[in-house]
């Protein structure tokens, strides 16, 4: 599904963008479906993690929230269930209590989902998008939904790698690697424009767009892969604090770790556990299920360093040829099969090297898919930074308790993975599908070469 400019949505007729729009709705609806579908009514009301929601949960919060935006606030219409808007304020309640709420249950959730979504199809065949209204130009909170749903599918993505029991999902494997050219690649710095100002369904956080200067740095050609790490993991980094931050020694003692979430040690090898498959530890593999302190400490032990935000960025989008910087890495082409692993296509990392389509101008890759990648920089507004249409969805998180995750990952929607897309989680947070690469200062040899 193609995900369009500012440009070509000005171009569409009004239906051509009610189609669109109608498109949009209906595939992150499909896969939310398949998502709750998967699973027994047991398994859609059980917490399977203490870190999650229950699937239910999820599922009519996906649909409370449309009521509350497009039903109520865009369509002006009478709310269908005023009574549990409190139930499924992600603000209101933790997820480790939502289990304990009056929830609606499978069947009268996916009934009320229903019946938002018929009530949201009749608003957006009667909504007037020159009304002068910032939420509905471009269709900005039909967008905003389709999102909302995509992330929380990723969201529930994780639930399913954290349920116990048979595999229920299944998609076939992804395209092979292949051996690299360089295992780094040097960027020459300058100054790029970060952040956008014309996506038309870009959030508040990735905007305004605004000048940022790149001093030059090194960076890995793909992330860091399962077999890279495995050598951190065997020679005893989990055991040596001179690799690990204050803060990240402390978390490894208070949490008993010893390699990333879902890798076991048995008989001498090591084993992986993969939406209820367990399977040889793959090495070809970007290693994920770690948090930002394992990124950094196999930074550091590797003699490196985490990728700051801008560095990230400047790596996936400058093109030093023409100096413009372009909407993904391969340019302005929307993401396709060969470009990037997204969308639950493949339900695991490709091997590094998989995605040669996918390069930048500078030659790195798998920037966009496969795994979040871990950033050094906190969460941070852009100067010039303005809350739209809300302030909980980035200004109660801006500060040093985040860090920034940039690129998307196999579960990422290629609506939600732009290249100006940020992500931010607390830096103990091991369920998501998280991996990382390294960046480094370059050596004087390097910049005269």
């Amino acid at each position: 599904m193609t995900v369009l400019t500012t440009h070509q949505l000005s171009e569409l007729s009004v239906e051509g963008l009610r189609a669109y729009v109608a498109e949009q709705l209906e595939r992150s609806r499909a896969r939310t479906v398949q998502l709750t579908d998967a699973v027994d009514t047991d398994d859609l009301v059980k917490q399977h993690s203490k870190l999650m929601s229950p699937l239910v949960w999820d599922y009519a919060h996906i649909g409370n929230q449309e009521e509350l935006w497009l039903v109520r606030d865009v369509g002006g219409r009478e709310p269908l269930r005023q009574d549990i808007d409190e139930l499924y304020d992600a603000f209101m309640h933790p997820r480790a209590d939502r289990p304990t709420l009056p929830l609606l249950g499978p069947s009268e959730t996916r009934a009320y989902v229903v019946e938002v979504r018929d009530k949201v199809l009749d608003v957006l065949d009667h909504v007037k998008f020159d009304a002068g209204r910032a939420l509905v130009d471009n269709a900005f909170a039909f967008g905003m939904i389709v999102q909302h749903e995509q992330q929380h599918d990723e969201t529930m993505l994780a639930t399913h790698q954290l349920r116990a029991g048979v595999p229920v999902l299944d998609a076939p494997p992804p395209p092979a690697g292949r051996r690299l050219a360089a295992p780094e690649v040097l960027v020459p710095g300058g100054v790029f424009e970060m952040g956008t100002s014309v996506e038309p369904w870009a959030l508040d956080n990735e905007r305004p767009a605004h000048a940022v200067q790149v001093a030059p740095y090194v960076i890995d050609t793909v992330p860091v892969s399962n077999g890279d790490y495995l050598r951190f993991v065997l020679g005893g980094g989990y055991d040596d604090p001179q690799w690990w931050s204050e803060d990240g020694w402390a978390h490894v003692q208070k949490a008993s770790l010893v390699a990333p979430r879902f890798w076991e040690l048995a008989d001498g090898e090591w084993w992986r556990l993969r939406f209820g498959h367990r399977e040889p530890l793959p090495l070809d593999e970007p290693v994920m299920h770690v948090c930002f302190y394992e990124a950094e400490a196999y930074a550091k032990w590797a003699g490196k360093r985490l990728p700051t935000e801008e560095e990230w960025e400047f790596a996936a989008r400058f093109d030093p040829e023409t100096g413009r910087t372009r909407r993904f890495p391969w340019g302005d082409e929307n993401p396709g099969p060969q470009h990037a692993n997204l969308g639950q296509r493949h339900l695991r990392p490709a091997p590094v090297g998989g995605y040669p389509a996918g390069a930048s101008p500078l030659g790195v890759e798998q920037l966009i898919g496969d795994v979040w990648e871990w950033t050094s920089s906190d969460f941070r507004p852009y100067p010039g930074f303005r809350a739209f249409p809300y302030d909980e969805y980035s200004l109660v998180f801006f500060g040093t308790d985040y860090k920034v995750l940039r690129g998307g990952s196999f579960g990422t929607d290629e609506v939600v993975a732009r290249g100006t897309f940020r992500n931010w989680d607390y830096p103990i947070r091991r369920q998501i599908f998280a991996g990382f690469r390294c960046a480094r200062a370059p050596r004087p040899e390097e910049l005269r070469s």
